[in-house]
């Protein structure tokens, strides 16, 4: 029988760790709002629009144009993103334009792709 090398066969306690760990977990709220964050981002259509929106501020058309998809989607979809603190949009006369909402949006997007990228 082969042990895995992956699986930890100590029982030692390592308590300043822990206890260091411990001190800065933050509490549920956060994880659930973290979660909640990377749950958003794990759509298909969303990523896309947020790859868009990365490369530059757009209206509803544009994004439905570049996505191949229909401004009622698109919409249903910035929606979602907006409700969620992801997007921010602004208006000019009676056009809507969307942006990623700040740069630590842009931040995680793009690292993300990176991290994939490099994985290849």
């Amino acid at each position: 029988m082969s042990k895995n090398e992956f699986i930890c066969d100590c029982n030692i306690i390592h308590e300043e760790i822990v206890k260091k760990t411990l001190s800065k977990m933050p509490d549920e709220y956060l994880f659930n709002k973290l979660a909640e964050f990377f749950k958003i981002l794990g759509d298909t259509t969303r990523a896309r629009i947020l790859f868009a929106l990365d490369q530059n501020e757009m209206c509803v058309c544009d994004i439905a144009n570049v996505l191949g998809m229909s401004k009622s989607s698109i919409s249903h979809q910035l929606g979602i993103l907006r409700r969620s603190g992801i997007v921010k949009c602004r208006r000019v006369g009676k056009e809507v334009y969307y942006m990623l909402d700040d740069e630590h949006v842009q931040e995680v997007f793009e690292v993300g792709i990176e991290h994939i990228e490099h994985r290849k």
